[in-house]
Formats: structure tokens, sequence, C-alpha cells
């Protein structure tokens, strides 16, 4: 019976084996008899019709399908459409949406939170990112879930690169249940520098780690100066008396009430004392807009560029509520796209790839 078995299995991998070699793509000599053109005895017995309408049917099956466009072509024609589009606005002053207007807002700490069991969570909060040299770090924590028996908990100031704390202190539980605050100090060289933050959760100890950095100070704004129309842009003055001199690049966002319209910036080099970066907003923004009282600038942000290869750029903002200003006259500037030639050729660089696909 094994044997019966064995002859039984054999035969039926051969059979398998050889149905596969036949049908196999790499077989073309088994099925060369199907490519023999019809005689024309055969041709004969087969009307015209049909004959014409087996071959197209054999083309159309053999022939592979064509796409009715071209994708390389059509996204090579996105990009240059998308790319002229920007063209039309400068560099130095671009619309904001509200979307972006949000995400353009630089010393925002976003607080990250470490999940624990039973949906418990351990949150850390900072009011900002970046703190200039000497600022107390105000840090609050909060933990929720049934297992969290701590009542005071441990906050350390650590260097990134050497991994050594310099500076700790305690969080006491604040009036809310929960809630643990302290401050730290900022004494240090300006860099990044890990916050740890540890707990007692169930008996066992929880870290929490997130990031920021010391800046050192740069100096001070100043306020504004009188705004006025240069060349289809509104110009606005913006004071500010460096620590150092140096190249420094300020952007800031320009508001009308709450509706976010430009995000602006300028770099140039400016010495000790008071000094002067000029903002401009050029017409593709504000032409045919409806400015009703006073513009707003916000969030300003000011780096000092590094002087050589390899330095770090330091940070330093403007007041939080910013600054407003009443422009002037506004109905002279026009809707014209900014003149760049170097942008103008890569357009049409991108144009004339696209046309060849």
């Amino acid at each position: 019976m094994p044997g019966k078995a064995l002859v039984l299995l054999m035969l039926v991998t051969t059979c398998v084996v050889g149905t596969g070699y036949f049908l196999s793509a790499d077989n073309t000599s088994t099925f060369e008899w199907l490519n023999i053109p019809f005689s024309d005895s055969v041709r004969q017995d087969i009307p015209a019709g049909q004959a014409i309408k087996d071959r197209h049917l054999a083309t159309t099956q053999s022939a592979p399908r064509q796409p009715g466009d071209n994708a390389l072509g059509f996204m090579l024609t996105s990009i240059a459409d998308q790319y002229t589009q920007n063209t039309r606005y400068p560099s130095w002053s671009i619309p904001l949406s509200p979307a972006q207007a949000r995400g353009y807002q630089g010393n925002r700490y976003h607080p990250v939170s470490l999940p624990l069991g039973d949906d418990g969570h351990f949150t850390v909060t900072l009011e900002k990112y970046r703190f200039t040299k000497g600022e107390s770090i105000l840090v609050v924590a909060s933990l929720t879930g049934p297992q969290v028996v701590s009542d005071r908990l441990q906050a350390t100031l650590e260097a990134t690169q050497v991994r050594e704390a310099v500076a700790s202190t305690n969080l006491d539980s604040s009036d809310s249940p929960g809630f643990y605050e302290g401050s730290l100090e900022s004494d240090e060289d300006p860099g990044e520098y890990r916050l740890i933050v540890e707990a007692q959760v169930d008996g066992k100890p929880v870290r929490h780690v997130s990031t920021l950095t010391i800046e050192p100070y740069l100096g001070d704004f100043e306020g504004l100066g009188d705004t006025y129309l240069n060349d289809n842009n509104l110009v606005i003055p913006v004071h500010f008396s460096p620590e150092t001199p140096g190249f420094y690049a300020l952007s800031a966002q320009l508001y009308a009430g709450q509706t976010p319209i430009a995000q602006l910036q300028s770099e140039q080099r400016l010495d000790m004392g008071a000094d002067t970066i000029l903002l401009k907003a050029h017409g593709t923004v504000l032409a045919n807009r409806e400015v009703q009282g006073q513009l707003e600038l916000r969030n300003l942000q000011i780096r000092q560029l590094p002087a050589r290869p390899g330095e770090r750029t330091n940070y330093a903002f403007g007041p939080e509520e910013g600054y407003s200003f009443s422009p002037p006259d506004l109905e002279n500037l026009r809707d014209a796209p900014s003149v760049d030639p170097e942008s103008e050729r890569r357009a049409a660089l991108l144009r004339q790839l696209a046309d060849k696909f």
C-alpha cells in the first residue's frame, strides 16, 4: 500500500511539473503552431469582417495599455504652475494663512505627555522653548492616574553635550490637584539642555525628558519708526539695539486685526547702539485689501547669524504684545508680481522640461 501511494504521488508531481512547463512563458516552441499564419484555403472560409475583428482583438490583447496622460509631464507642469505662482511674491514678503501663522510662532513649547497605566498621563509644560540667559524657567507638571502617590517632583537641568546636571529644584504640589510647579535659573552657557522631571509612580521612579535652549542676551527692541511707501512696498522700520555688532535676520508677521496678512523678513548688518532693520510688505500682499484702523507686527524674532561656519545661531524675541501702527494710504500699492530674473529663469526651465513629456 505505501508503494502505491508513492507511485501515485510521483505521477501527480510529474503531471503538475509537465503542465507548468507546457504553460510557461519560456516554452515558446510548444505553442509555435499558434503563430503560423492561416493558409489561403483556410482564409477563404473566414468572413472578411470576422478576420479584421480577430486581428484587432489580438492586437489589443497583446499590446500594453498606455496611460492617457504622462504622469511625469503632469507632475512637472504642476510644479511649474506652483513655482510660477510663488514667484509673484518676493521671498521677504509672502502671504500668510491662519494655519501658517500658527506654524511661524517660533518660541512655543509643545507639551509632551507621557502615558502611564490605567489611562494616566505625566505631562510637563514650559511657557516657551528658548530662554534668555538669566531668565527663570517656570516648570509645570501634571500627574493623573489612580496609581500616582507623589507629593513632590524633582526637576533637573542637564547640559545635553556632556550629560551633566547644572541645576535642580523641587516641584511642589499646587492648589490644583495633580499639578506641580517650580522654577530653575538659566545662568548657564548658551546651548541646548535637557529638562528631566522625575516622579514616583506606583512606587517606581518615572522620568519625563524634554529639551529647551538657553540663548545669550542679544539686545533690546525699541519700537517702530514711521512707516512709508517706497517702490510698491510698505516699509516698516524696526528699531533694535544689538549687544554686539554683526549680521542679524529679523522676521515678523503682519496682521490686520485678527487676520494674518504676510510673513516679513529682512537680513542686514547692525552696529552697536540704536540701529534699524527695514521690513517691507510688498504690494502683492496688500493691494486691493481694505485695511481699517491699525496694522500690527506680531511674533518678532531676531537671529544673530554665525560669524564663522560651525558657530551656533542665537535667537531673541520681541515683546509678546507686538507693535501696532497706523499705515499710510495704501491705495497706491499695486498687485504687480515681483520681478526676480533668477526665479523667472527657473520657472521657464520647469516649463521647458514639462513640455518634453
